[in-house]
């Protein structure tokens, strides 16, 4: 209980009142009291209450209506009525209809009131407990649904962004095809990744996988990659045609490590002219990122 333990004890007699306080006050409970049914209803409204002990027989209100709507209005409390008239059936009613936790007779044995008050105690308690856990699970139940929704809007937005990848990466792959530039990626060992059609054509031996050093027409401009400010050029002979071979570093505005060669005849007239892509379709071959 996050609130001390409190009794309320209501009887129309001060004398039971007072000892019943004087026997229960070593068990440590906060007691409050009242003269009758309404007074035990105005301390329900201004005093939260573990346990109620009411009297059964009183003036203007029994024991039982009491109790009655004190369920009604505090449901949380135990309820027991202590009382030395034998009337049974509306007790027996009460308790049936669940606005008694217990029945208790006058006189009564002191160490059996006590006990059977601090066993209503532990049943407030195990309430308490059984609310604040069913409480407890139906938040972590309402936030699992939440991360639950949350994890399926992320992963429709990556699969979104995947699609508009892929269309983005085809749009690339087919623009880098009809360039009538040789353009090879190759990473910072000079593994070549990427190669587009008009290379593979002028370095038939060139393909993705294959180092620049193994190509005999490039393996000179494998020591581009080492520029140390990230660009460099150099003039190639292939086949007795000259090139001019422009190297830039990748990893500026990305994590990509390596760089792009981009190799230009040193005549511009030796340019390949494309030719109609339903009379000469773009060789297939496999992309990778630099």
């Amino acid at each position: 209980m996050n609130h001390a333990r409190t009794l309320l004890l209501v009887d129309d007699e001060e004398h039971i009142l007072a000892s019943l306080k004087r026997m229960l006050r070593r068990d440590g409970y906060t007691i409050v009291t009242a003269g009758s049914g309404f007074a035990g209803l105005a301390v329900l409204a201004e005093t939260p209450v573990d346990v109620i002990v009411s009297d059964q027989r009183m003036p203007g209100m029994s024991g039982v209506e009491f109790l009655r709507l004190a369920k009604a209005s505090y449901p949380g409390t135990v309820r027991m009525v202590l009382s030395g008239y034998t009337d049974l059936q509306s007790v027996t009613d009460a308790i049936n209809e669940g606005a008694i936790y217990k029945f208790l007779t006058k006189p009564w044995d002191d160490d059996l009131l006590r006990a059977d008050i601090a066993e209503a105690f532990r049943q407030k308690m195990l309430e308490d407990e059984n609310l604040r856990l069913h409480s407890e699970l139906a938040s972590a139940h309402q936030d699992l649904i939440q991360a639950h929704e949350k994890l399926r809007e992320m992963l429709h937005d990556q699969s979104r962004r995947l699609a508009q990848d892929q269309v983005l990466m085809g749009v690339a792959h087919e623009v880098l095809d009809r360039l009538p530039v040789s353009v090879v990626g190759c990473d910072e060992d000079g593994l070549i990744v990427l190669i587009n059609a008009e290379a593979l054509r002028v370095f038939p031996q060139a393909q993705p996988g294959i180092c620049l050093s193994e190509v005999a027409d490039l393996a000179p401009a494998a020591s581009l990659l080492k520029a140390p400010d990230g660009a460099a050029s150099l003039c190639l002979d292939v086949r007795n045609q000259p090139w001019v071979v422009r190297f830039s570093a990748l990893g500026q505005r990305s994590q990509s490590r390596g760089g792009v060669l981009t190799f230009l005849p040193r005549d511009p007239c030796a340019m390949t002219q494309p030719q109609p892509h339903a009379n000469n379709p773009a060789p297939t071959h496999e992309h990778h990122h630099a």
